[in-house]
């Protein structure tokens, strides 16, 4: 008979799978939202905002980067309030933007106040709890079968990708140079 702990973790084990997964998207969505910022911060009255945020003491540092969370709180609410009403894909595009916008917004935020936050000492605690619980489930996630046979596969495709996918000086640009002269001649008629 199996222990009621051994139970528990075989019970349990798709949850921490789902929530690694979960966190790999966010860093995804984290690295995605700080390039798309670092570009638009190279705008100059947003350079000027970013350098005010860096003076930002520790309480207003906090207070913004917890911002773009609060703001979005009732979007959220009035996508599943459309979503309710018969509008499910409207709901669902404003929900999967606010995601986004957020993601972007907090990550950058983050960036700018993270010296700062850091002086404050149960932020830097709860961090150093939170990014060591992720790398845990994160590494599980890593060590299971599922993602070593996706690992694979992503390695084949992309060898694939090297080796069997044709350059642009050889059938491809011939193919797309006879598309270019059939379109040149099905306009002239």
């Amino acid at each position: 008979m199996r222990t009621p702990h051994r139970l528990s973790r075989r019970l349990f084990a798709p949850l921490v799978y789902l929530a690694a997964l979960l966190l790999l998207l966010e860093d995804w969505l984290w690295n995605l939202g700080t390039r798309l910022t670092g570009w638009l911060a190279q705008w100059p009255p947003l350079r000027r905002l970013e350098a005010w945020i860096c003076r930002l003491g520790p309480k207003a540092a906090l207070l913004l980067f917890v911002l773009p969370t609060t703001l979005l709180f009732p979007v959220k609410l009035l996508a599943l309030w459309a979503m309710a009403h018969g509008y499910p894909m409207s709901g669902l595009a404003v929900i999967v933007l606010a995601k986004l916008g957020g993601a972007a917004a907090v990550a950058r935020l983050y960036l700018l106040t993270r010296p700062v936050l850091l002086t404050i000492a149960w932020f830097a605690a709860l961090l150093a709890w939170f990014l060591a619980i992720k790398e845990r489930w994160i590494e599980r996630l890593r060590a299971s079968g599922v993602w070593r046979r996706v690992e694979a596969l992503r390695k084949a495709l992309r060898h694939w990708r090297r080796h069997a996918v044709p350059r642009p000086g050889g059938w491809v640009a011939r193919f797309r140079r006879l598309l270019k002269r059939f379109r040149a001649r099905w306009h002239t008629r």
